[in-house]
């Protein structure tokens, strides 16, 4: 099945299968996010990609698009919860970008490039969290996991060894390595393993790799994450992205001639409670 999703006012077709985020992504329009990645199964726990859909509020990483639903993502609720989350995130570990060896490859410095954050908000944790570089290829700095699970479900789904795993609750949950000490080297992880090129900061580096590409020659130092994370480049309007905007699309649909000229809109939903994000 196919159809046609209202997003943000322009008319975004689906395939059978994706969910909203898929969809949004392959008309390049930009939702942000850090805990999905095409090709693995949905799983929703960062909710950067927080949108509402038909007056309601779901995770465009694991709702099912589906034909005539209307998406509201850059409303200014939604992108100030969106900041708030990627601020949450830096305070809680140890995120100093200047002397970081991912800066310009980190997908969290580029959503909070993207989110213009400015200052971090809340204060500090100031987490001490050791370091592990006890592997020959791989080490893990632990101050800078977000616990996206994206190295717990590589492993797992991609990879076949079930090396990572996430332990604890709230401000006591920690990255943990499946073997008996513990650390890296006991375990059955390669430098060829998907878990191990899959974290979107600099948690999980591969060693002797870091600076192959210079500062300022890398992914986000040159293109915004708005462009890399999406098929095509992001565009504001329908007839920018070669996509009509929703009231074209209606017009050209001759099953929806008769709707009312704002039925298209979240507005015309029934209100519902407002919902805060945090972690």
């Amino acid at each position: 099945m196919s159809g046609t999703l209202c997003i943000d006012g322009i008319a975004v077709p689906f395939s059978d299968g994706q969910t909203i985020i898929e969809a949004a992504r392959t008309a390049g329009v930009y939702i942000p996010y850090l805990c999905h990645r095409p090709g693995y199964a949905p799983y929703g726990s960062c909710k950067l990609c927080t949108v509402k859909v038909n007056g309601r509020t779901n995770t465009a990483c694991t709702l099912p698009a589906a034909d005539g639903q209307t998406v509201i993502s850059n409303s200014p609720d939604l992108q100030h919860d969106r900041q708030r989350i990627t601020q949450m995130l830096f305070v809680e570990g140890n995120h100093f970008c200047p002397s970081c060896e991912k800066s310009g490859n980190c997908q969290l410095q580029a959503v909070a490039y993207h989110q213009n954050m400015l200052d971090n908000h809340y204060p500090h944790f100031y987490a001490q969290r050791e370091l592990d570089a006890s592997h020959p290829d791989i080490l893990i700095d632990h101050d800078r996991c977000i616990f996206c699970n994206l190295c717990v479900r590589a492993s797992k789904e991609k990879d076949g060894k079930e090396v990572f795993g996430i332990a604890g609750r709230g401000i006591h949950k920690r990255l943990i390595v499946n073997s008996p000490s513990g650390k890296l080297k006991d375990s059955d992880i390669s430098v060829n393993d998907e878990a191990a090129h899959v974290c979107p900061t600099g948690a999980i580096l591969v060693k002797r790799s870091a600076y192959l590409a210079p500062i300022g020659e890398r992914i986000y130092d040159r293109h915004p994450i708005s462009e890399v994370a999406c098929e095509k480049a992001v565009h504001k309007t329908g007839a920018a992205t070669g996509y009509p905007s929703c009231d074209q699309a209606k017009l050209t649909d001759p099953t929806r001639q008769n709707e009312g000229p704002d039925s298209h809109y979240a507005a015309t939903m029934p209100p519902t409670p407002e919902i805060k994000h945090g972690r």
